[in-house]
């Protein structure tokens, strides 16, 4: 099951919310009630993509005690590696494509269309390599454009400039309390790079670790096959 969270997608939208509404404790309330209702509390496993791998993490520290396995995909550990990394992607970046994206950052306007195309050049590369995007990947950029309340006030305005209240997360010295099996997944091109993920590997007990080589940010979509066989595969072991 997939469901939308919170102020996201078809769920409910609470624009006027501020910073103090949108919390990780708000989200891992939502997940425990979306566990309860479905009756699979005692007994489920759990994926988590992106920001959704960081929440896994948190509600995995918990050691709850109905969760056989997890799958952190294409996450991160902490937002300063993240936003270290993506510093050094963006300059690997053709020269242009960095100067736009430094000149707007500094001068505030992150919404000009000049920088727009920057960062969209970016997520060609490190997001979704699939160009153009899936009509599934379209399809939540759409459902960003009504209300990004969420992203904008937790994250920030892209992928790769986190100016939110996530910008000081940290799992790296907590994941060791982890103990359900834990598959991570990486595409070779992801703006999660090895750096991000490297503090689950080494810190997780129970972990394994598979990187996909045509991918970056999505590789449900950009090599789903692979995808769905490597999470169907693992989380099969665990169907007890």
């Amino acid at each position: 099951m997939h469901y939308d969270q919170v102020g996201g997608g078809r769920s409910t939208l609470l624009p006027d919310r501020g910073p103090e509404f949108w919390t990780v404790d708000l989200f891992l309330s939502e997940l425990d009630n979306v566990l309860s209702f479905l009756g699979i509390s005692e007994r489920y496993h759990l994926l988590g993509q992106s920001w959704g791998g960081m929440l896994g993490a948190e509600h995995a520290i918990r050691r709850p005690q109905g969760l056989r396995a997890l799958v952190l995909s294409n996450s991160l550990a902490s937002t300063a590696l993240w936003m270290s990394e993506a510093k050094l992607l963006r300059g690997e970046m053709p020269p242009e494509i960095g100067v736009a994206l430094d000149r707007h950052e500094q001068g505030g306007t992150t919404n000009d269309p000049e920088y727009l195309a920057a960062t969209q050049a970016y997520y060609d590369v490190h997001v979704c390599r699939v160009v153009p995007n899936p009509p599934e990947v379209a399809r939540s950029y759409e459902f960003m454009a009504i209300d990004s309340t969420v992203y904008n006030t937790m994250w920030g305005p892209n992928e790769f400039f986190c100016s939110g209240t996530l910008r000081e997360w940290s799992a790296v010295d907590r994941v060791k309390a982890i103990d359900a099996p834990t598959l991570l997944m990486s595409g070779r091109f992801d703006q999660a790079t090895p750096a991000t993920v490297q503090p689950f590997f080494d810190n997780i007990p129970d972990v394994r670790w598979e990187i996909f080589e045509n991918s970056s940010h999505m590789p449900f979509v950009e090599e789903p096959e692979k995808y769905l066989a490597s999470v169907n595969g693992f989380l099969a072991e665990y169907d007890d």
